[in-house]
């Protein structure tokens, strides 16, 4: 029998490698932005067409590298940081495996140009599928100058399972932002297709966080430090009443490095306690300094999850900074010395003698001793007769009706004018019973049993559709406002908004671009009248940027969803019996009512059997 093991070609190797370390564009990225950190580098600018599939292209002013470093840069596990096993658990730079090139030029272009500093000459290396094309001197500027072509051209199954461009540039920008947050004292530019995102000039990290989230969140940050023996803490979080319904402002950073730890985001969430507005995310930009032996970086080809020696007790720690830094800004709530509440305590004269307060006792009380004509001792058998049971029926009169109007939401005045039972029985489906419950949900009866309805839900799906038949049929009908809007985006939201922005307008949005990263917004869809415009287009927005829409929806459905899920009516509101009535017709027209766009049920019934079966226990 012949053998039937043999070992992979280095280029079978090197592609599932990749497959590893290179799962997209952004990957690409975070991987050549972090090795320019590593060389020493004060001046990062990044070039990104067609959503990196076509260009990555990054230039740093670092240390560069010499001719033989330079070839070998892109051999698997080829590296100056690890020289043996021990140094995986005290690394303190960011690239540190030797994979990041190897891996990149298995599935992509390569041109590299790279010159050490006080050299004449550099190097340039090209390279297609881990095959060197060319490698010469050349003249370049000092540092390295990446640039990677075509993505995955010889991967086609993975090219093509590759978002749209707008999508794949979002996750270039959100690997931008965790390298750019923590290295303050880089400079960045970011291009995309020629046009520039952002200009991050050297700076301290509040200035840093205002350049990269917009001037606003400057005036909603509160900052925490925090120096101890087992850890360092600083950074920022925001103040409780900006909080946002949608993630995309929450970073943790450990020695310069991003990670993702939903352990330390519940001490943040358990920390601000109740004073955060129902269902939001607090922003917080938490930076920890720790010995490095203490965590273990290794654990995960992205580098993102990262394991703590003493992770209860940095909790803890984090938890009671970020509770002192609510309380010492003012932001948890505190009593009130303001005059309206001043309470005035006298002084003592100084010549005033005090004396200590006299209590009078009286030492023959017995409180078991029963005193004459005493009536506390009641006599139950005697207290219950006949008599004072008779009548008991008055004392309900009018509460039924009373019950009935509150749970129905028809108020005494409509009551009194239809003169109508809610929960009567009728075949008249005019007069069918509907009423809100807990404000969340909307019951009514149908002939098996009872029907709930999620309230939030349900206009979600009915949004959704209209707004899918929007895009695809006649444009939405707009309602002008009275007074336009105008707001400011941060660039990477602005960018996004720009192109979208005709699909945006196709639902009955009138927004104007100004320029600038400035919009006018003059008309909203008539279709969610009696909200904050502003809100609405930012949760948008950021509906549609975060990874929430991993779901299965195309994009022009995405952009759909992002809106509806940004208008649709929120838990916690009261409807009316007319309100309540024509989400229900709504709901029942569209194509699929029974689940939300993401698969969430909608409507549960429970039967009448179901309920007998409980009443009889």
């Amino acid at each position: 029998m012949t053998d039937i093991i043999r070992l992979l070609p280095d280029s079978v190797s090197n592609q599932i490698a990749a497959g590893e370390v290179i799962q997209r564009p952004a990957s690409v990225v975070k991987e050549l932005v972090e090795n320019a950190i590593d060389a020493g580098s004060t001046e990062i600018t990044m070039h990104i067409k067609e959503g990196g599939k076509i260009l990555i292209q990054v230039i740093d002013n670092g240390c560069g590298m010499s001719e033989t470093d330079a070839r070998l840069s892109f051999e698997r596990h080829a590296t100056s940081k690890i020289h043996e096993a021990v140094d995986l658990y005290s690394v303190k730079t960011l690239g540190f495996r030797g994979e990041a090139l190897a891996s990149v030029a298995a599935v992509a272009q390569i041109e590299l140009k790279t010159r050490k500093k006080n050299k004449e000459l550099g190097t340039i290396i090209k390279i297609s599928a881990t095959n060197i094309e060319a490698q010469e001197p050349v003249q370049c500027n000092e540092g390295s100058n990446f640039i990677v072509k075509n993505l995955f051209f010889n991967v086609p199954a993975r090219r093509k399972f590759l978002k749209s461009n707008t999508s794949e540039f979002n996750h270039i920008l959100e690997e931008f932002r965790r390298v750019a947050l923590v290295n303050t004292q880089i400079s960045f530019s970011l291009f995309n297709n020629n046009q520039l995102v952002y200009n991050l000039p050297a700076t301290n990290a509040r200035h840093r966080i205002s350049g990269v989230f917009g001037k606003n969140i400057n005036l909603v940050l509160i900052p925490v430090k925090v120096d101890t023996s087992l850890i360092k803490i600083s950074g920022f979080i925001g103040k409780p009443e900006f909080a946002k319904k949608t993630s995309g402002e929450q970073y943790f950073f450990v020695n310069n490095r991003f990670m993702k730890h939903p352990y330390f985001h519940k001490a943040i969430t358990e920390a601000y306690g109740n004073i955060l507005p129902p269902e939001t995310i607090p922003s917080y930009f938490i930076c920890f300094d720790v010995n490095p032996s203490m965590i273990d970086v290794n654990i995960h080809p992205n580098k993102t999850e990262i394991k703590f020696e003493e992770e209860f007790n940095i909790w803890k720690i984090l938890m009671v900074v970020v509770r002192e830094a609510l309380g010492k800004f003012n932001v948890t709530p505190a009593l009130d010395f303001t005059d309206a509440a001043r309470v005035d305590i006298p002084m003592p004269a100084k010549n005033n003698e005090v004396h200590p307060p006299h209590i009078e006792v009286d030492p023959t009380f017995n409180p078991f001793k029963e005193e004459k004509g005493s009536s506390s001792k009641i006599n139950y058998k005697t207290s219950l007769n006949k008599e004072n049971i008779s009548g008991w029926e008055k004392l309900y009169a009018g509460f039924e009706q009373e019950r009935m109007r509150d749970v129905s939401g028809i108020s005494s005045e409509e009551d009194s004018q239809q003169k109508i039972n809610p929960f009567q029985q009728d075949d008249n489906t005019n007069n069918q019973i509907i009423f809100q419950f807990k404000k969340k949900f909307i019951v009514t009866q149908v002939k098996s049993g009872l029907m709930f309805i999620d309230q939030h839900l349900a206009h979600l799906r009915v949004l959704f559709e209209k707004f899918v038949n929007s895009l695809s049929d006649a444009p939405g009908t707009s309602q002008m406002i009275l007074y336009p809007v105008n707001i400011s985006l941060n660039p990477s939201d602005a960018l996004l908004l720009k192109e979208i922005l005709d699909e945006v307008n196709a639902f009955g949005f009138e927004i104007h671009d100004n320029g600038d990263d400035s919009f006018e917004i003059r008309g909203i869809p008539a279709d969610i009248t009696g909200i904050n415009s502003e809100d609405v287009v930012v949760s948008m927005i950021g509906n549609f940027r975060d990874s929430y829409f991993e779901v299965n929806l195309e994009d022009r459905e995405k952009l759909a969803y992002s809106l509806a899920r940004a208008s649709a009516i929120n838990y916690g509101k009261t409807l009316s019996i007319e309100e309540m009535s024509h989400l229900m017709s709504g709901l029942f027209s569209c194509s699929v009512p029974n689940y939300s766009p993401s698969g969430k049920p909608v409507i549960t019934i429970i039967s009448i059997d179901e309920i007998s079966a409980r009443l009889k226990q």
